[in-house]
């Protein structure tokens, strides 16, 4: 889960086409991210890109809707802080499913952990265009800060950066102890989404926990 692509919908690029390009790009953890969607049509793009995330053998997780993941038997599903509790969709899904949770603080992050979740999202890193609502930017030292905090308190869950990123920034949220990136516009935006995709992933270090196998 070094480098996560979450799907967004341009004037150039349709849902399906973004992760197609990210997964010919090499990335293996496709989110797909359908904000302010009716559920029918959030299920027919998701049937569409399982398919896809199959074809590449990639990990594919749907934001927010917990009972369409149970449905299709999605690999897993991410909760933003607005979203179902993690308790909660771990008790509709069980242990077979992966369930991540936004997190912007170390509260929300050890929240996350003692309901059971098996990743974080945390973030925004700076600030990005493609989310509403935004939480207070975090930077280097907000997740230098976490990172030490968690290590304080012995809790040990892959911890993916999200937020504004761009290939620049990889090498330096690395450094940090984070576990991975969450890319979405970095990649859209680029000439090339294949070829950025490429060079993202150069940035990333390997996870030290496979969550598609567990």
């Amino acid at each position: 889960m070094e480098l996560q692509f979450i799907t967004h919908f341009t004037d150039t690029y349709s849902y399906y086409d973004s992760a197609r390009m990210a997964l010919e790009g090499g990335c293996r953890w496709i989110q797909l991210r359908m904000k302010d969607t009716s559920v029918d049509e959030v299920e027919r793009e998701a049937i569409r890109l399982q398919g896809l995330c199959k074809d590449y053998g990639a990990t594919f997780i749907i934001d927010d809707h917990v009972e369409l993941v149970k449905k299709i038997h999605a690999d897993g599903v991410h909760l933003g802080k607005k979203d179902m509790p993690v308790a909660e969709a771990r008790g509709i899904l069980g242990k077979e499913f992966i369930i991540g949770g936004t997190a912007n603080t170390f509260h929300d992050v050890k929240m996350h952990y003692e309901a059971g979740a098996d990743y974080i999202g945390c973030g925004p890193f700076r600030f990005t265009t493609t989310k509403k609502d935004l939480s207070p930017v975090l930077g280097l030292e907000g997740y230098r800060s976490i990172i030490q905090q968690m290590k304080e308190a012995d809790i040990h869950l892959p911890i993916v950066a999200i937020g504004g990123i761009t290939l620049e920034d990889i090498p330096s949220i690395m450094e940090t102890g984070i576990t991975g990136i969450a890319l979405s516009g970095t990649i859209l935006r680029a000439k090339d989404p294949v070829a950025e995709t490429k060079r993202c992933l150069l940035y990333t270090s390997p996870s030290p926990r496979d969550l598609s196998t567990s």
